[in-house]
């Protein structure tokens, strides 16, 4: 069984930055992606940054390219995303993901889910 748990989220103004941490436990990760995807309120999940355990290649959704950084500590099991210069935009649930292979986005290409941590960023 696995078992992830997003933590960081939190309110802040615009400009400014959170780290989110996802700590991944219950089985080896290291064939799969880990992956970061948020939901807006009313708004499909939308894929945000993902990373390979093995050799640490990061993808990222162009909105997010610049101002947000996915890290992972195989040690700890644990993934990060940093996110600087926050947009009111970028107000959602960010959730962690794994199960999948790297370069996937969609929905259904990842088998275990975070419960997810609120991103609120005000104007």
């Amino acid at each position: 069984q696995v078992q992830l748990v997003e933590s960081g989220g939190g309110l802040v103004q615009a400009g400014g930055s959170l780290r989110l941490s996802c700590a991944a436990s219950g089985r080896t990760f290291n064939s799969y992606a880990m992956c970061w995807v948020r939901q807006a309120r009313g708004k499909e999940r939308e894929f945000v940054a993902s990373i390979s355990w093995i050799l640490g290649t990061r993808d990222y959704v162009d909105s997010v390219k610049g101002r947000f950084t996915v890290s992972r500590d195989n040690a700890k099991n644990t993934v990060y995303l940093q996110m600087n210069s926050l947009k009111p935009e970028d107000t959602a649930v960010y959730f962690c993901a794994t199960g999948g292979k790297f370069g996937a986005r969609g929905r259904d290409d990842y088998a275990y889910w975070g419960q997810g941590t609120q991103v609120t960023v005000s104007s």
